[in-house]
């Protein structure tokens, strides 16, 4: 008889993150393991031993459906870094201790670069040590900056839903373009790499010109360039639409968003807390330029919109949760899943696994040939790889005209099976 599978959630969540937690679980389910538990909060949740069986709330297809439409992170999410194996041996002696408690086969950790972190740790102290469990990471991430796959599972759905805004903004602006200039400056998340904030290209087809500059944080920003753009643009159209990475930096590597009253505070990870780019930006404007501006800060809404989510991005997220308890089941061990595209059209694509020493701490930014010459827009092929990812819609499940979302409160579930069986 199989053992227990373990699941853990880390990191910044998706509109998708929980596809990937319904992937694992069916999947476990249907290969014979005997349980599958939840870690709360993560592995900094999981040394103070708390997780659930995660059958008690997963208990028809209703709800597998209902979790794979639920947005952040069901099991909720931590940013802990796990001390160096040398640092601090205990650390690793409680996890071990705690899964043999729990008779866990397989662990599988739902995140990004930091999160395969902690399975390349896990799976090295298994190694020294002669532990039978086996970790494998499963890969998620708005940023799309693992390296090895072709993307990540949440960054098509954060993408369309930055393509519909930067969209509706827009529209937004031109309603009050009348002999009034404007310029509205949209700040979209990315600390060291652009893949969202290029996604505002999307917005531009027939019925919209799109924005006007993109500047992604791989070239460095220079605020008088941007500033001349801007007056430039201003002498032609009563509107400018500007859309920037949150960390977007100088020439001498400080970012934007620094010289802003933002905060200065750093995550677990040595990562400093992004805010106010866009907002020094458009204050700056103003004052050079004499102009009406505003900022637009999309903020977590890019990450937590499952009502616009990509029916690609679903699928394909719980197709990536499945193939990592497939991995391990088949005796795999430090190992990441990947996507690897097929074909663009018909648009395709399977999985397959990296060892994830090639993949931890790494970062996969926008290739310079993707971002034009003058740095302030992204081209023609960069569109095209992100088209195919945000195709299709996946409905929520409505009750009184709103979504309906899988929570560990069950209570109020009754309105929700009624209108299904109807």
């Amino acid at each position: 008889m199989k053992g227990n599978v373990l699941v853990g959630q880390s990191g910044g969540p998706t509109a998708v993150i929980n596809s990937s937690l319904a992937g694992v679980f069916k999947t476990a389910m249907d290969r014979g393991f005997n349980k599958v538990y939840g870690m709360r909060y993560g592995i900094q949740g999981f040394l103070d031993e708390q997780y659930v069986d995660m059958s008690k709330y997963v208990k028809n297809e209703l709800d597998l459906e209902l979790l794979k439409r639920t947005p952040s992170a069901f099991l909720g999410t931590c940013r802990y870094k796990l001390p160096a194996i040398h640092e601090d041996k205990e650390v690793y002696e409680k996890i071990f201790h705690l899964l043999d408690k729990m008779d866990i086969e397989v662990l599988i950790y739902i995140g990004g670069n930091d999160s395969m972190d902690t399975i390349q740790k896990l799976s090295d102290y298994a190694i020294l040590t002669g532990a039978k469990q086996r970790f494998i990471g499963c890969p998620k991430t708005i940023d799309n900056d693992l390296a090895l796959t072709d993307h990540t599972p949440g960054y098509g759905s954060a993408a369309k839903y930055i393509g519909t805004s930067t969209k509706e903004v827009i529209r937004d602006c031109l309603g009050f373009s009348y002999k009034k200039k404007n310029v509205t400056v949209i700040e979209v998340m990315g600390r060291n790499a652009g893949w969202l904030t290029g996604a505002t290209a999307l917005s531009k087809a027939e019925d919209c010109d799109g924005p006007d500059l993109i500047y992604l944080p791989e070239i460095p920003f220079d605020i008088e360039k941007f500033t001349k753009k801007v007056e430039t643009l201003l002498k032609k159209k009563d509107i400018v639409v500007a859309a920037v990475s949150e960390g977007i930096k100088n020439k001498e590597g400080k970012y934007i968003c620094e010289f802003s009253a933002g905060s200065s505070t750093k995550d677990a990870f040595g990562h400093i807390q992004m805010t106010g780019t866009a907002a020094y930006l458009a204050n700056y404007i103003h004052e050079k330029l004499g102009c009406k501006t505003r900022s637009v800060e999309f903020s977590t809404l890019q990450r937590s919109a499952s009502h616009l989510a990509s029916r690609i991005d679903i699928n394909e997220a719980f197709m990536v949760g499945g193939a990592a308890i497939k991995a391990a089941d088949e005796g795999l061990s430090g190992m990441m899943v990947v996507i690897d595209r097929l074909s663009d059209d018909p648009y395709q694509s399977t999985t397959g696994v990296y060892d994830v020493h090639r993949i931890a701490n790494g970062e996969k930014v926008v290739p310079r040939e993707w971002i034009n010459k003058d740095g302030d827009y992204v081209t023609d092929e960069f569109v095209s790889y992100l088209k195919p990812l945000i195709q299709g819609d996946y409905t929520p499940m409505m009750v009184d005209g709103l979504p309906r979302h899988l929570t560990m409160n069950t209570k109020g579930y009754k309105d929700l099976y009624k209108v299904f069986n109807e």
